[in-house]
């Protein structure tokens, strides 16, 4: 007998049968969501060199590009297409290998020398505490506490004092086992650095491949939409990585000049301290203000209330002209929205968290804003804010708000599009 297909309710089965599938997946990685984490972590520790080889072309393609502008204007159009790249790209790296030599020669040897100055000042700073702790028993008269209280913090710090001993012989595993990892993080650290060769000499083949293989799997709409979102989110990432990069760049510098010009101690510790959570936005400089002055504190408490003065003045500079003029509106957020995904993306990912989890969130935050406004569009709703505050409560009259620099052309298939 010969079956009868209905193409109709033969798709109706099929897309059953992936959404049920869908499903099941869903429900067994939940229920299994340790083996699941164990097994991405796998996948993430096997490509790990492939994440450092993108991240690093990632960060030298602007410089490579600058590279490439410069050689085509010297060459004025004598050097090939082919032959300027490999140059430019070698320039990026011989650039970026002299940052390198240059903060391991000078910045880091500082560094050490202010640890170790830091270290030798901490029992002078001990015996005055306890000069501190001396004055205050005799003041408040404090040798009258019960002798059981004093025996119970004693008892305390023996304890603890007994449970680091025993501790000890566990740490030479330990030990060894941070020698291997970073071992294993310097081979693929050198593995990502010659990925991210290939990925800078070829990036137009790569590119060319995925479109290429987006192309034969989905519709030509759905792959211009893919590309408009990458698009997107490089200009976001680009520019404020470039951007507060190249910001904490000089306000570290800054703040080295002045630290050496009032000749306040440990200036280029507490410099690369500032400069380094500077690039963490919003609470970065409270994160680099906090340990520099209680390390300024063990010196002279007047030079950490002067230098804590200097730190708010550097911020306010940093905050109104410097950042501003650098970054300009990179995101597009409001205060608001930039705690939050400091805040959630810093519980989720650490200070990598912190760091991405601005621009990635301005990517989410301007895709979401731009499909509602497309919907709103397409059903002959104003799209306009405002529009849907309470009659009793309007908004507040205020400032507009100016499109970000890294604003794309229009969604693809908006109603702006079909009326032109």
């Amino acid at each position: 007998m010969k079956m009868d297909f209905n193409r109709k309710y033969t798709t109706i089965a099929l897309y059953s049968l992936l959404v049920i599938a869908a499903g099941a997946c869903i429900i067994m990685a939940v229920v299994k969501i340790r083996a699941v984490g164990a097994l991405v972590g796998k996948v993430l520790s096997i490509l790990q060199p492939f994440i450092w080889g993108f991240a690093i072309a990632y960060i030298l393609n602007p410089l490579m590009n600058a590279m490439e502008r410069l050689l085509t204007k010297v060459s004025k159009g004598a050097m090939g297409a082919r032959a300027k790249r490999r140059l430019s790209v070698l320039l990026a790296y011989l650039i970026s290998l002299a940052v390198l030599v240059v903060f391991f020669r000078i910045v880091i040897p500082q560094i050490g020398l202010s640890l170790a100055a830091l270290a030798n000042q901490i029992p002078e700073w001990l015996e005055k505490l306890r000069d501190l702790a001396v004055d205050l028993i005799n003041k408040y008269d404090l040798e009258s506490l019960p002798t059981s209280t004093i025996d119970k913090l004693i008892a305390t710090a023996e304890g603890l004092v007994e449970s680091f001993a025993a501790k000890l012989p566990t740490m030479v595993p330990q030990l060894l086992q941070m020698t291997w990892s970073l071992t294993a993080g310097l081979i693929n650290i050198l593995v990502g650095v010659i990925i991210s060769i290939y990925l800078l000499l070829q990036k137009e083949l790569f590119f060319a491949h995925i479109k290429k293989l987006l192309t034969a799997l989905l519709s030509e709409k759905r792959v211009e939409r893919i590309l408009y979102v990458t698009h997107k989110c490089h200009g976001v990432f680009g520019g404020f990585i470039s951007g507060k990069i190249l910001d904490s760049l000089i306000i570290g510098l800054l703040c080295l000049l002045f630290m050496t010009i009032f000749r306040w101690p440990y200036a280029m510790l507490i410099s690369v301290i500032v400069g380094v959570t500077n690039v963490i936005p919003y609470f970065g400089p409270f994160f680099g203000a906090i340990p520099s002055i209680l390390i300024l504190l063990i010196v002279d408490p007047l030079t950490a209330f002067w230098f804590a003065l200097f730190i708010l003045l550097l911020q306010q500079l940093d905050g109104n002209v410097i950042g501003p003029k650098i970054l300009g509106d990179s995101t597009g957020l409001s205060p608001f929205w930039v705690i939050f995904a400091i805040t959630i993306f810093g519980s989720l990912m650490g200070v990598v968290g912190m760091f991405i989890g601005v621009p990635l969130f301005a990517v989410i935050y301007s895709l979401v804003a731009e499909f509602t406004e497309y919907r709103l569009k397409s059903r002959s709703l104003p799209a306009e804010t405002a529009a849907y505050a309470s009659p009793e409560h309007p908004l507040l009259p205020g400032k507009t708000k100016k499109p970000s620099r890294f604003r794309l052309k229009k969604r693809p298939g908006s109603s702006d599009e079909r009326k032109s």
